[in-house]
């Protein structure tokens, strides 16, 4: 005897609104947690990172592009690892370096990431100068007014107001993806060299592949996003609503950098245009072959980054040191409350801003201090961060497993593998120099 079981549709209707109930429950709760690793990974693509990408796509064409699609994933790991510690320990990077490793060894580590920063600011607000002498601006209006209103931001806004106004600085970057997009390329090149690897043997394209790679992970980021997860919160249960934001960062800012190559690529390299000077330079030279909406884009995308990486750079490096120290860091609260933290950011942006606007100050060769201090900090930073997110003590279930220390192992062997070569080429008879 056969029997049929007649479909009650009220309760059908009733599943299905109770799947699309918890569908959006989830998706409110991951667009609330976006924001750590989404600030962290765009910031990185400041002026000096903008610069090195465009060098990229002009002197070397696509052929830097598979370098970049492995540092993207280089950069998901270490951004993981990190992001894991933050919301696992509910404490920052500087807190469990001094609590594992002593006060010592973290002064020594603060004081090195203060210089390389504070020189790394300078950088960031001579990219603002540079975007507005781009559009015939002076530095004079530009600076300060970018100063004023970093400072008022993060002195009086409270997390979630900071991270709104952080995430609508990093839309700009959009402009270098239409910068790539109007310009034509030949899809069929620029997708076979992004798989295909292609080195030159010469000393520019070696040193090169060190500087894109080192302008894309900096020991500021592993501090700033560990902070910014604990600053807002974030509980063990959100771990993978974190771990989406680091990968959406991580592969935003890449393809933001994938374009910036893309464009002067097409344009600059293939018009024998191989060199420039810096970020406005590159912009300027797209005139002839992209005309003056290609520009305004890049300068356009020049200015919002430089902007964000002067808010947060400071950021960072106040979050580092009151955590080293034990001091009230929380961009929540009060200057009464956590009076340092808040000097350190102002103290930050003042000597950025006082730099750009009394001429005298060599700012290649505080570039180039930033780089190899950045270089002397990195392999440290994550050598810690390696043997922090294997201590079972701290980490219990959320420790690394077999494969990922194989995975993270690689990687951060790879970088401190590029990071001492950088250091060595600066040193006097380097081969390659």
């Amino acid at each position: 005897m056969n029997l049929r079981v007649r479909a009650n549709p009220r309760a059908a209707a009733g599943g299905l609104r109770r799947q699309l109930r918890k569908r959006r429950t989830q998706v409110l709760l991951f667009v609330g947690i976006l924001g750590p690793g989404l600030i962290t990974s765009v910031a990185d693509n400041d002026a000096g990172g903008i610069f090195t990408y465009a060098q990229a796509g002009a002197k070397y064409g696509y052929n830097m592009l598979w370098l970049l699609v492995l540092t993207t994933l280089a950069l998901l790991v270490v951004q993981e690892f990190n992001a894991r510690l933050g919301v696992v320990t509910g404490k920052g990077l500087a807190d469990l370096i001094r609590e594992r490793f002593g006060l010592r060894i973290t002064v020594l580590g603060m004081l090195l990431l203060l210089v390389a920063n504070i020189a790394t600011v300078v950088a960031e607000f001579a990219g603002i100068a540079l975007a507005g002498e781009a559009f015939g601006i002076t530095r004079y209006i530009t600076v300060p007014l970018a100063a004023v209103v970093v400072w008022y931001v993060v002195l009086r806004g409270s997390y979630a107001v900071v991270e709104k106004v952080f995430l609508a600085f990093g839309l700009v970057y959009l402009t270098y993806i239409a910068s790539g997009l109007i310009v034509h390329p030949d899809w069929g090149v620029v997708l076979s060299q992004s798989v295909h690897p292609t080195v030159t043997l010469d000393s520019g394209y070696l040193l090169l592949s060190v500087a894109l790679v080192g302008t894309t992970i900096t020991p500021w980021m592993q501090f700033y996003l560990q902070a910014s997860v604990v600053d807002k919160g974030l509980r063990e249960e959100e771990l993978n609503y974190e771990r989406a934001d680091v990968i959406i960062g991580s592969l935003f800012t890449d393809t933001v950098s994938f374009f910036i190559i893309v464009a002067t690529a097409a344009t600059l390299f293939a018009h024998g245009h191989h060199n420039v000077t810096d970020a406005k330079d590159a912009a300027q030279a797209l005139v002839p072959f992209a005309g003056q909406f290609a520009k305004a884009l890049f300068v356009a995308g020049l200015a919002g980054a430089s902007l964000l990486a002067a808010s947060v750079l400071p950021l960072s490096t106040s979050y580092a040191i009151t955590e080293a120290l034990g001091w009230e860091r929380g961009v929540g609260l009060s200057i009464r409350e956590a009076p340092a933290f808040f000097t350190i950011y102002t103290a930050l942006i003042l000597v950025g801003t006082g730099a750009i606007l009394f001429p005298g100050i060599p700012l290649a060769a505080v570039a180039f201090l930033s780089q190899d201090v950045n270089g002397l900090v990195l392999p440290a930073v994550l050598v810690y961060m390696f043997i922090l997110i294997n201590d079972r003590r701290l980490m219990g279930r959320h420790r690394n497993g077999v494969f990922a220390n194989v995975v993270g192992g690689v990687t951060i062997g790879a970088i401190i593998l590029l990071v001492l070569m950088l250091l060595a080429s600066s040193l006097p008879g380097f081969p390659w120099v």
